[in-house]
């Protein structure tokens, strides 16, 4: 079965949170790439994999285990960092693999969770998508590149751009783990952890391979067009280097009954190298480098440009544009060791830095440029040992944000008016994030699993440079704040066959105020400005969650139930002034509440060519928050609350799996269930809500040769008119693209 051999293991040597690897099939009496159970030795090898014809050469580092066969089963470890089977583990998580990314033609990495149960895909701007997961977004939302940190101290409230900064083209692999992550990677991570995979070296079964992959994708009301290059060279058990680049050419968006929507294209440049070296048959040094450019994405709504939709207003503006670029580098030393305390390790130091520049300008010609440059260093360390009765992994993480503001402020003739003391967060400021966390999975019996863990954090912020809103002054902000959350899930074996499981647990989440929150004086929505708020405190969650899961060779699948408790929820205010002709805004910890949903995912294999799937979702949430200025508290639902939702469709192919087509269906009520900042946002959300929406699309794909994959579709066939909810444009009309991928 083709999803068989395209879902399989990404390859690491005892853990695929750090390094990972392109889909292979295992032949018979080759070593699995990751041990399911009990690990009495982790070796790093370099025994080769044999793959099918029409699937490419590759050489993985494997794990070698005792006593175990061959698996050729999806492994995830981002909620553990070490290795489970999606079906044992006791958690959501969706996963999409590199030829998966490309047969749905996914354009941005915000983009490929579309077809994901509990996920909204909110777009202020087509260059500026931010997931909504189990109904958070932002910086309550998590994003990891190979294990480190994407999020960082200046990350915003509500919907941000920051992921689109992540080439999707660059990814081996994604995982998505919901409502659980906080004990293994800290702050932040309540509504859901995502983890990036970037792409690693291709290997010959021995000696030197070189070798390179050739991606096109090209899309009609997009008016878009993306090339990736790739290059390899290696040498098995010595060395492997991979050199990826990625150009994007985005044009203005048609949308249905709308027409060409200005300003909506931007243009992007990505840049990616890995080399991974094998010091000796037990440890892998990987020395990593990425750099994403993004020019010219600007945010229509808030301009004069913008095209109205089912009532929404036009902002004042001549323009808002944005630029972005940030650089990652990381060393990861990873690999095993003979002694008592841990069996397997990982050691990563890294250096990320993070840029953007806004010009704007203003309907009566004046014009303000600002911006900021974080540099983000890294340091972190996990080990793991796989004791008789336990699997345990343990460690220490680090990360230190240092932070410069500014803004320059023009008159309408052109002349310089002055520079601010900040730019969109406070200036010269420094964040610090300090995390130990211990994290062991224990079978109880035959059926029963337990995970269990806790983790211990510390967050200091000192930021020098702040103005007053009020005074117009200089004042400084500097506060700390610790934390102790844990998590405890279980996973049961209902039957002997094991083909059903129930899972469940409990799980506590915390998110340090950062430095946006604290110092942030910045537009924010249609017609507001949010300025600093110096005295803020953590935001706490706890999330329950039982679920059951089914995997029975035609049948696979599961249904969920969650309910997150808020407590200190950091909203924003108003406050009854106006600065800078804009109401003012401040955030406090105002919310108290829960959000809870229910979520089904199914796949029917039909026959050895037909294959039936679907997906539901339904979010419900109560949240209490100071509307207006008055100090008087109401319940309301949180924004953007994901509406009532869910996907079918129906996929077949032929019998030696070359030639596939999908069609799909997507359902997505009224979202009109508002909170007040929804209802004043109306550049964005039409009065009473954004109108629901069906969109049909039609997919398919042909392995012409081993060297040549050819997909090709249809998106929005019905050509509706729409938006996802809260976003600040519409979506592409009818949308035919084409994809290429040649490897050579």
């Amino acid at each position: 079965m083709k999803y068989l051999s395209l879902v399989l293991s990404i390859s690491l040597l005892a853990t695929r949170t750090f390094s990972q690897e392109d889909p292979v099939e295992l032949a018979e009496g080759f070593p699995a790439e990751e041990e399911i159970g009990e690990l009495e030795t982790t070796v790093v090898s370099s025994t080769p994999t044999r793959l099918k014809p029409n699937v490419r050469k590759s050489y993985t580092s494997s794990v070698v285990i005792s006593d175990a066969e061959p698996i050729t089963v999806p492994v995830i470890s981002t909620a553990t960092r070490t290795p489970k089977t999606n079906f044992e583990a006791p958690y959501i998580v969706d996963s999409l693999l590199s030829d998966e990314l490309a047969n749905r033609s996914v354009r941005s990495l915000p983009e490929a969770f579309e077809q994901t149960p509990g996920v909204l895909v909110q777009k202020t701007a087509h260059g500026q998508g931010s997931p909504f997961i189990r109904g958070f977004t932002a910086y309550h939302n998590l994003l990891l590149i190979d294990g480190i940190r994407l999020n960082n101290a200046v990350f915003r409230s509500g919907p941000n751009q920051y992921w689109n900064t992540v080439d999707s083209q660059g990814l081996s692999g994604i995982e998505l783990v919901k409502s659980q992550g906080s004990v293994i990677y800290g702050s932040d991570a309540v509504g859901g952890t995502v983890q990036a995979l970037t792409r690693r070296p291709e290997y010959a079964e021995e000696g030197v391979y070189t070798g390179g992959r050739s991606y096109s994708r090209y899309a009609t009301a997009e008016n878009s067009y993306i090339q990736r290059n790739e290059f390899t060279v290696s040498e098995a058990g010595k060395y492997g280097l991979i050199l990826g680049g990625t150009y994007k050419d985005f044009g203005n968006i048609r949308a249905a009954d709308l027409g060409t929507l200005p300003f909506t294209g931007y243009d992007e440049w990505d840049a990616d190298a890995k080399l991974e070296l094998f010091l000796n048959d037990k440890t892998r040094l990987t020395l990593f480098h990425q750099q994403v450019h993004i020019d010219d994405a600007s945010r229509v709504h808030k301009t004069k440009f913008a095209v109205p939709f089912a009532g929404t207003t036009v902002g004042d503006e001549n323009a808002r544009v944005l630029d972005q670029s940030r650089i990652l580098s990381y060393a990861q030393l990873e690999g095993a060791a003979d002694s008592p305390f841990f069996d397997h390790y990982v050691v990563s130091l890294s250096h990320q830095q993070q840029e953007e520049e806004r010009f704007r300008e203003r309907g009566d010609g004046r014009i303000d440029i600002q911006g900021f440059t974080v540099d983000s260093y890294g340091a972190q360390v996990q080990f793991d040992k796989y004791l008789e009765f336990t699997d345990l992994s343990y460690g220490v993480d680090y990360y230190q944000d240092q932070i410069s503001s500014f803004r320059n402020d023009f008159n309408a003739d052109g002349s310089f008016k002055g520079a601010k003391i900040q730019g969109p967060v406070g200036d010269d400021g420094t964040y610090h994030l300090l995390g130990a966390f211990v994290n062991s999975s224990t079978p109880i019996g035959d059926r029963l699993t337990f995970d269990v863990g806790g983790r211990f954090t510390y967050a200091e912020a000192d930021i020098n440079r702040v103005e007053d809103p009020a005074s117009g002054d200089e004042i400084s902000i500097q506060n700390s704040w610790q934390n102790f959350v844990g998590s405890g899930r279980l996973s049961y074996q209902l039957d002997d066959a094991d083909q059903f499981r129930l899972f469940g647990g409990v799980s506590q989440a915390f998110r340090a105020p950062n430095a946006s929150d604290l110092s942030r004086l910045d537009s924010n929505r249609s017609s507001e400005i949010e300025t600093p708020a110096p005295n803020l405190d953590p935001e706490h969650f706890m999330t329950y969650e039982i679920g059951i899961k089914a995997e029975t060779g035609k049948v696979s699948g599961s249904l969920s139930y969650f309910y997150t408790q808020v407590n200190d929820l950091i909203l924003r205010t108003p406050t009854g002034r106006v600065v800078d002709g804009l109401d003012e805004v401040t955030k406090l910890n105002s919310g108290d509440g829960y959000v809870q949903g229910v979520e089904i995912s199914g796949n029917y294999q039909v026959n050895d060519q037909w294959n039936l799937f679907a997906g539901f979702a339904y979010q419900d949430s109560q949240v209490s928050t100071f509307p207006t200025s008055a100090p008087v508290l109401r319940d309301e639902v949180l924004s953007r609350l994901l509406p009532l939702n869910g996907f079918g469709g129906i996929r077949w192919e032929n019998h030696d799996n070359s030639v596939w087509v999908e069609g799909i269906v997507t359902v997505f009520d009224d979202a009109d269930r508002l909170s007040t900042s929804d209802v004043r946002d109306t550049q964005r959300i039409p009065v009473g809500g954004t109108p629901g929406y069906t969109l049909v699309t039609l997919r398919s794909g042909w392995q012409a040769t081993e060297n040549l994959l050819l997909t090709t579709g249809v998106e929005n066939i019905l050509d509706e008119a729409y938006r996802t909810h809260g976003s600040g444009q519409n979506e592409p009309g009818a949308n035919v693209f084409i994809g290429a991928e040649i490897k050579f």
